[in-house]
């Protein structure tokens, strides 16, 4: 049996091969270096995919992480600046996660260029915080943005605005791999072009594909060459994830030998968490678990708040020579994610990616830094882009802060219906953002809309039936209130 299944591996393998041969003559000159070197990291990649079996964790060897592996931010807090901020920055690159496109939210294009405060897109804002940090302590820290084949071309065009800003913009694509189809496992492509029949041919294969794109487009090498020690990586949608001058300090205060190659931030898990991956002890190592990785029985013992109570922002600080040592070793170790989609014809295809937390593992003294929330401030949906729209936050270079004027830290609980998911919507059907200092939780459903200067406090749950209307008049303050029908408004 074990050698029929070699059998039919090598097989697949080689069937894939000469698929992946075929494709790479059919693209144009100016890219056919770029495309070999893509598909030699998808080859890996499915090799490693025919290779496994089930879940890859063995849930009997998960502990918990050992004392001293997570540590807590106030600790890290508490060693205070040095003097001299300036030549710990030179010695840093900010890494922008910018692969996505803005289509869950019903947006064109990049993600990052959809306005989300006074008219500021995810990227002004940080191309706005780094050139803070960069006149504030006369440093030199450059921003590199991650593209995909699906928002390079957007995002270059704008690049332009930013060239009297004193900060360094630097751009490289992911690796752009092949879909393959669920059944035959060959690439549904029929040439290396990107549209036609086979605008759906092709995909990023996630951000733990950012170690290899990264060392192939020899910016890698180029950064280290200027002096740069450390990335800090994160995705562009988290406008909680701003440079932390603490977090940077701890990595550069640590002798030579003990020198700490990756940096994961974790913070504090609620119910609304339970799917992130969180920080476990494997094999010795601390290691990434996430819940695509769990057997079926366990999952639930996974988004447990009690057992895993912290989870992965995505905020990562990692070693620039480290990333080179290990790529050149080929010893940078990831799971591999399998993502099945169906294709708009029907055709159910599987893509193969990677989380560039999972590689954790394989860099020398790894340590989880717990977090404070507000480090964590990612907008997915339009609910959470209510929130940072919001006077619960403060704008300051960039960075959002919450108002000093809400007495508690926490977040309120925003979920806005489908009328709301797109962002077009979400802008035509509310007049101007509510006050939302003292709300707690607001729930909406069905057609409704908000005249200006709306003010919502406690518990506000405002549900349209089917063919009603609510429109929520201007000036009206709703406090614990639950309204629903057509405008019939009732105590909480």
């Amino acid at each position: 049996m074990a050698e029929f299944q070699e059998k039919l591996r090598l097989q697949h393998e080689n069937s894939m091969h000469t698929e992946l041969e075929k494709l790479l003559t059919t693209a144009k000159p100016s890219e056919a270096e770029i495309s070999r070197k893509d598909f030699e990291g998808f080859k890996q990649l499915f090799h490693h995919f025919l290779q496994e079996k089930g879940p890859s964790v063995d849930w009997a060897k998960i502990q918990r992480p050992p004392e001293g592996s997570i540590q807590p931010y106030e600790k890290i807090k508490l060693k205070g600046l040095p003097a001299d901020v300036a030549s710990s920055l030179n010695k840093l690159a900010v890494v922008k996660l910018n692969g996505g496109l803005g289509t869950s939210m019903g947006c064109k294009g990049p993600k990052s260029l959809i306005s989300v405060r006074n008219e500021n897109t995810f990227l002004d804002l940080t191309v706005q915080q780094i050139e803070h940090l960069n006149k504030s302590y006369n440093a030199d820290v450059p921003l590199v943005l991650m593209n995909s084949f699906n928002t390079d071309e957007d995002t270059k065009k704008i690049l332009q605005k930013y060239s009297h800003h004193r900060v360094k913009i630097h751009t490289f694509n992911q690796s752009r791999y092949p879909r393959i189809n669920k059944e035959s496992l060959l690439p549904v492509a029929t040439n290396m072009g990107l549209t036609g029949e086979n605008e759906e041919a092709w995909y990023p294969p996630g951000h733990g594909d950012i170690y290899a794109s990264f060392f192939n487009s020899g910016l890698l090498d180029k950064l280290i060459a200027e002096g740069k020690e450390y990335i800090f990586v994160s995705n562009i949608d988290n406008l909680g994830a701003t440079v932390d001058l603490h977090i940077l300090n701890h990595l550069m205060s640590q002798p030579s030998d003990k020198r700490c190659e990756f940096v994961m931030e974790v913070t504090d898990k609620t119910r609304a968490d339970v799917k992130g991956g969180t920080l476990t002890q494997y094999d010795g190592k601390l290691r990434l678990l996430e819940i695509a990785q769990v057997p079926k029985a366990h999952v639930d013992e996974f988004k447990s708040v009690t057992k895993f109570k912290i989870f992965n922002t995505n905020n990562l600080w990692i070693s620039l020579p480290a990333i080179k040592r290990l790529h050149e070793k080929n010893a940078m170790d990831m799971e591999i994610i399998v993502n099945p989609k169906t294709l708009n014809g029907g055709l159910n295809v599987i893509q193969l990616e990677t989380a560039v937390g999972a590689a954790m593992k394989s860099f020398d003294n790894a340590l989880g830094i717990n977090v404070p929330r507000s480090r964590f401030l990612p907008v997915k949906t339009t609910s959470d882009l209510l929130l940072v729209m919001s006077n619960l936050y403060s704008m300051n270079a960039g960075s959002l802060t919450m108002s000093p004027k809400r007495e508690f830290p926490t977040t309120p609980h925003v979920k806005l219906g489908s009328s709301f998911t797109k962002v077009q919507d979400f802008l035509k059907r509310i007049e101007s953002i509510p006050d939302m200092l003292e709300l707690d939780h607001l729930t909406v459903s069905g057609d409704v809309t908000f005249g200006k200067q709306v003010t919502l406090k406690g518990t506000v749950i405002i549900i349209a039936n089917h063919g009603d209307r609510i429109d929520i008049p201007a000036g009206a303050m709703l406090e614990n209130k639950i309204v629903s029908g057509n405008l019939r408004i009732l105590d909480h």
